[in-house]
């Protein structure tokens, strides 16, 4: 449900947030240790859980966006002379191994071509030459539109002792993500992309393997903000301690957001933005337009599209944006000018958007 004067944000996140999640927003401010307010912090974690399909219990969300969340995992995980294993094959494995470094730990790393998943067998081949504290991983690649298979993978990790990283930032209830049967140590996600609120938070899991790590420390987390062992006294005990001010109102849109998950479920959730894909497919495959990620691989809420010779990237979208007020993503990296990066995340994931954007694109070209 998109109110009538906004634009149809179909890029890479944000996406459009329901009316609900707008107006929790505005309700009046509370105090960041308020009764009431903790009261909603736990009502977050605990719906966070069944999201993340997780019992964890240091589950809640980081008080900026995802790559706060990214960082939160990392820096944790990894002191310095640490080793990690970061897969790469994108934008934001790149990203992920560029902490690692700032981190002081020893990068190796296991790279696919863009537009490609990780091969299981690559992993596999490298663990055998290394053994790393953390094993690193892009589940839906934003900057490609893969969709990344984790339990394989998740198996040799597990199987090696290592911990399993998951960035989970585009996926985060758009597609099946399950956190504990699949293995998965530390997972981040971010509040703009398929939960549909406001850009500013991540939501974070830690099982009580990384839980464990974290605690064995020997040296501090280069980052005070992001040090869970003291953030973790904020959201969890009962005895909550002053970490610092939450985001109130941005707290207040994803409990809302969440509640709206939770009362449509996660299967028909998942449903829909597989169905809206298909929608999508369909009529950009009839204006002669193929995708970039092959069949099997490609994620619903983040649609890479080749681009013809003959199609002018800047200008037509341009022109949805300033005349039919729709925004797609460029193409990032080695492929700027080539693709487009259409999303289809959380409220965006319906028929009419779908039908929005194609009906505009239409009449442009």
């Amino acid at each position: 449900m998109i109110q009538n004067n906004a634009k149809l944000l179909m890029g890479p996140g944000p996406s459009n947030a329901h009316p609900r999640v707008l107006n929790a927003m505005s309700a009046p401010l509370v105090g960041h240790l308020d009764p009431d307010f903790l009261e909603i912090m736990a009502d977050i974690k605990e719906m966070l859980q069944k999201a993340f399909q997780t019992q964890n219990q240091l589950t809640f969300a980081v008080s900026a966006p995802g790559s706060a969340g990214m960082e939160t995992c990392l820096v944790n995980l990894l002191e310095p002379g640490d080793e990690a294993l970061i897969c790469v094959h994108g934008v934001f494995g790149n990203r992920m191994s560029d902490i690692v470094e700032r981190c002081g730990a020893r990068l190796k790393r296991v790279d696919a071509p863009w537009g490609e998943p990780i091969d299981p067998d690559q992993v596999k081949r490298a663990l055998e030459e290394c053994q790393p504290k953390l094993v690193a991983i892009v589940h839906a690649e934003t900057s490609t539109g893969v969709l990344q298979p984790l339990e394989e993978i998740s198996k040799l990790v597990k199987d090696s002792g290592a911990l399993f990283v998951v960035d989970a930032v585009t996926s985060f209830c758009g597609v099946t993500l399950k956190v504990d049967e699949w293995g998965i140590d530390a997972v981040y996600s971010g509040s703009q992309k398929c939960l549909s609120a406001p850009p500013g938070l991540s939501p974070v899991s830690f099982s009580e393997r990384a839980v464990e790590a974290l605690n064995q420390r020997k040296t501090k987390v280069q980052s005070w903000f992001l040090d869970l062992s003291l953030v973790r006294n904020y959201w969890q005990g009962a005895q909550r301690t002053y970490h610092h001010t939450a985001p109130i109102s941005s707290m207040f849109a994803l409990k809302e957001a969440l509640t709206l998950v939770m009362e449509e479920g996660l299967e028909p959730r998942f449903a829909r933005h597989w169905e809206s894909h298909e929608l999508l497919k369909e009529g950009m495959e009839s204006l002669g337009f193929e995708f970039l990620v092959r069949e099997g691989f490609r994620l619903p809420m983040l649609n890479a599209i080749k681009l013809p010779e003959m199609i002018d990237d800047k200008s037509i979208r341009q022109r949805l944006l300033v005349e039919h007020r729709i925004e797609i993503g460029a193409g990032l990296g080695d492929f700027a000018g080539k693709v487009w990066r259409i999303g289809l995340m959380g409220e965006n994931a319906r028929p009419q958007a779908v039908d929005q954007f194609l009906s505009s694109l239409k009449q442009i070209i």
